[in-house]
């Protein structure tokens, strides 16, 4: 193998941020993993320093974020992939949601990848033209391009991490730096699990309806999801090495994960295909006649 790349990986204390942080490990890269309360996951941290990686506390909404991030990349001197997977979801009805979680869950998942990549992309743009690509990873989710009852401001804090991802990957281009954004659909995680997901109650107006009818297939599918971490691990790994079954494939913007992940996007783009075929000529009609 080549020189080996240095990660920093959030949220790392489950799901998909530590299977790929055992992917990268086991590949021999050098790993500085993160997450909001390391003592909380004291086997998970012994794993990865036991094998030489580096484990640190870092909370994308902490005041002192960009000065964690700033000790993260002096470790080694450098950071050449960055992953951006550290995200909380937030579900009840639009009506029901307080604004205050509505703006944390924003915080977490939108303004803490934000300011991640603002700190490290001056350092990954003055290496990259001397010694290699960066890559910057951010994790969305099938929810950041489709949106379902119940997942409103979820899905806008993914919403908006999409729209900023794809803007940055044309700027930095140039750079010699590219954005990778994952779409994950349902995996197998604790991501469901009542421990773990932030729910609003639903109120009296929202019973009985679609609501109450999304609420009941999360419960249901929570154990029962078709995505494998560990595989979804790997191909995110793959993606940014262009390895394994991305190599020679040439790099796309959005990597997705998972076949319901498929079905459902490919869905949400032939619904929008057919609101804009069926109003073409109302489109066209506002333009100014020559």
């Amino acid at each position: 193998m080549s020189t080996p790349k240095v990660w920093l990986v959030t949220g790392c204390s489950a799901g998909l941020g530590f299977a790929l942080s055992k992917v990268i490990m086991a590949h021999g890269h050098k790993l500085i993993a993160s997450s909001r309360n390391p003592s909380k996951t004291p086997d998970l941290v012994q794993q990865v320093t036991s094998q030489g990686g580096h484990w640190i506390a870092l909370d994308t909404t902490a005041l002192d974020l960009e000065d964690i991030v700033a000790r993260a990349e002096r470790i080694h001197g450098r950071l050449d992939v960055v992953v951006n997977n550290a995200g909380y979801p937030i579900y009840g009805a639009f009506e029901d949601l307080r604004l205050d979680d509505a703006r944390h869950v924003m915080e977490t998942n939108f303004w803490g990848p934000c300011r991640i990549m603002l700190a490290v992309l001056p350092g990954m743009r003055a290496r990259s033209q001397e010694d290699g690509q960066r890559v910057i990873v951010n994790i969305s989710s099938t929810a950041g391009l489709r949106v379902l009852p119940l997942s409103s401001q979820y899905s806008a804090s993914k919403f908006a991490l999409e729209a900023v991802s794809e803007g940055l990957a044309r700027e930095v281009a140039a750079h010699n730096i590219r954005v990778q954004l994952v779409e994950p659909g349902a995996f197998r995680t604790a991501f469901l699990s009542s421990d773990k997901i932030q729910f609003t109650q639903l109120s009296e107006h929202y019973q009985g309806g679609p609501c109450e009818e999304m609420l009941r297939k999360m419960q249901d599918m929570d154990g029962q999801q078709l995505g494998d971490p560990d595989q979804g691990a790997m191909r995110i790994y793959e993606a940014v090495m262009g390895e394994g079954m991305a190599q020679w494939r040439v790099p796309t913007l959005r990597l997705p994960l998972g076949s319901d992940c498929l079905k459902t996007v490919v869905a949400k783009i032939e619904h929008v295909r057919d609101d804009f075929e069926k109003c073409s000529d109302m489109a066209k009609s506002t333009d100014i006649k020559k």
